[in-house]
């Protein structure tokens, strides 16, 4: 009962006393599975895609369910918000989508994105933080920078009663604090005395009677001085000390009342730090919940996303199905033939709607005006050719064989070379694939023979099917040239690869030109390529703007331009030749088209 005093914990109520719980001795609560805090509206989350999920409900989820360095898998990434949340919250992540524009939009958003950096609590920063958060020594255990031991979080507090009956350091601090308040105290009865007007008390066991200075003083003060009979006692204090502004004062009582006034502050700051102390003490010793959305953060610091990318097209077999799970399998091209569907109205109705579509808008190139449009374009009776297209190279016309894929799987290298092959015998003078997908051996082929392959990769809005509506609008089937490499040896076991653009097509003449550097916005390197996954060993920014102010702009922050420049670079760091023998190129121009191109290392 002592310490509930001590702590201003307590309240009479007429003939009885009562036990003074603050709102914020219970500051939080469970949350149920009524979440009315996490509605998307215009003025929520920045929109990068058109099914995009709120960030807090993916942020809910994972901390409901993980902890840090925990693996999150995103099956349909679509702008990668559930990998942006799990990068920011520290826990891995695998992210999958099948649609290159979600996934070229998600790297984009890692790759901007900054995140506070929180104090792990294996650090040395963060049993500091845990110490004062708990009013507990610091420990002194060795700290290795573990993920897996988690951020400190910021608890709240449930103070009960039991708590303050419990906790022996408030009569601690009561014992060192509370000379300063009696001091205090008697400094303000002193200057109090023969104050000519009673004051009135609204607190304590006197309230609503009036304490009258004029009395002399006869009661000895903790610190040995008089003070009158009818002083303050500590909890009739008032906050300020008025006057009258009708009545006429003489001079010394304005002197007085300044010391007065003094003296009362001087109080209040003893028993406010007092007050503050114990309440500190109170909230540290209390049982707590951990906030697992609150860590602390160290604002010195801010963090990017490091290196996080694998992207793959499995060369295996591969089973794909189609909108009534029928399987579709996308290697029976190595037999020469072509599985034939269920219904043979569905790859009918498929194909006379890329036609539509490829008719009218043509296929794009790296440059707008690069693009192949068909004089004319009509159905081939074709195992794998589905129509023939006529276009102008200069003054001579060409004859094109078109291979469409399927609507669901990837082209395989075999597709291309079974298609190829028909088109050589039919007499064609070059075949342009359209797909979805390739998969990795399939860019490793670009001719059969005198057969010229150009492989367009068609726009994922064509899925909309007869929804789409038909216009030369759009980049719907889009030829992204191969990478120009140039690998050199460096003699100590190590090699380095120099991009000098990328090799395009141009239907106008014939031929094959290196297009320079400046289309090039992004350009990747896996050193040992294993044929199943392409994963992003280095990356470099090229262009013809540097991206530096941009980068600099959206972290707000200063960057190291040494460590940039190693960045912006058309020449790879040396790395070791890799056991695999092989290396594998990706480069990706402004429009977010990609292509890859795998290269042997003797």
């Amino acid at each position: 009962m002592e310490r509930a005093r001590k702590a201003h914990r307590l309240k009479g109520i007429g003939k009885s006393l009562m036990y003074r719980r603050r709102l914020d001795d219970y500051a939080a609560y469970p949350a149920t599975n009524n979440w009315d805090d996490v509605l998307s509206t215009g003025f929520s989350d920045e929109r990068y895609y058109v099914v995009q999920t709120g960030a807090k409900v993916v942020q809910r989820c994972i901390l409901m369910t993980t902890d840090p360095g925990d693996l999150v898998l995103d099956p349909t990434c679509g702008s990668g918000t559930t990998a942006y949340v799990a990068e920011q919250w520290g826990r891995r992540w695998i992210t999958i989508d099948t649609s290159r524009v979600a996934i070229a939009l998600a790297r984009s958003r890692l790759m901007g994105a900054r995140y506070p950096y929180y104090l792990l609590a294996d650090s040395p920063e963060g049993q500091r933080k845990e110490a004062e958060v708990t009013r507990s020594v610091p420990k002194s255990t060795p700290t290795h920078g573990s993920l897996r031991q988690g951020f400190v979080y910021d608890r709240v507090r449930h103070i009960t009663l039991k708590s303050i009956a419990n906790n022996a350091e408030i009569d601690v601090i009561w014992d060192r604090m509370q000379p300063a308040v009696d001091a205090a105290l008697a400094d303000l009865n002193a200057a109090c005395a023969g104050w000519p007007e009673p004051f009135p008390v609204t607190t304590g066991g006197r309230a609503g009677q009036r304490i009258d200075f004029t009395t002399p003083g006869t009661v000895t003060l903790p610190s040995g001085e008089m003070a009158p009979a009818d002083g303050f006692m500590e909890w009739e204090v008032p906050r300020d000390w008025p006057m009258d502004p009708h009545k006429t004062y003489v001079q010394n009582m304005y002197e007085r009342r300044t010391k007065i006034i003094h003296c009362l502050h001087a109080f209040w700051e003893a028993r406010i730090a007092r007050q503050r102390e114990i309440d500190a003490s109170i909230k540290a010793k209390a049982d707590f919940e951990y906030l697992y959305d609150k860590p602390f953060p160290d604002n010195t610091k801010t963090r990017v996303a490091g290196p996080f990318t694998v992207e793959s097209l499995s060369p295996h077999r591969t089973l794909a199905v189609d909108w009534d799970d029928e399987l579709i399998d996308t290697y029976e091209a190595a037999e020469g033939k072509r599985r034939a569907s269920e219904n043979p109205h569905d790859f009918k109705d498929f194909a006379h709607m890329i036609l539509e579509n490829l008719r009218a808008a043509g296929v794009q190139q790296a440059h707008k005006e690069d693009r192949i449009t068909f004089t004319a374009l009509h159905g081939w009776p074709g195992n794998w050719i589905a129509a023939e297209g006529t276009f102008m190279e200069g003054d001579v016309q060409r004859r094109a064989g078109v291979f469409i894929g399927p609507e669901f799987g990837t082209v395989s290298r075999p597709d291309l070379v079974a298609a190829a092959r028909e088109c050589g015998d039919a007499g064609f003078d070059i075949m342009i694939s359209c797909a979805f997908n390739y998969d990795a051996h399939s860019s490793e082929f670009d001719k059969l023979g005198r057969i010229k392959v150009l492989k367009a990769r068609m726009n994922p809005d064509l899925h909309m099917g007869g929804d789409l509506k038909t216009t030369g609008a759009g980049n719907l089937f889009v030829i992204f040239g191969e990478p120009d490499i140039r690998i050199v040896d460096q003699g100590d076991g190590t090699v380095t690869v120099q991009v000098f653009g990328v090799d395009v097509f141009k239907p106008q003449t014939g031929e094959v030109q290196s297009e320079g550097t400046e289309g090039i916005a992004l350009w990747m390197l896996d050193t040992d390529y294993n044929e199943e996954s392409f994963f992003v060993r280095h990356a470099y920014f090229l262009g013809a703007n540097d991206p530096y102010k941009a980068l600099k702009t959206t972290l707000k922050a200063e960057i190291d331009e040494e460590a940039w420049e190693s960045l912006y670079s058309d020449t790879s760091r040396p790395f070791a030749k890799p056991k695999s023998g092989r290396i594998a190129v990706k480069v990706i121009n402004h429009l977010g088209d990609e292509v890859m191109k795998v290269f042997a290392v003797e």
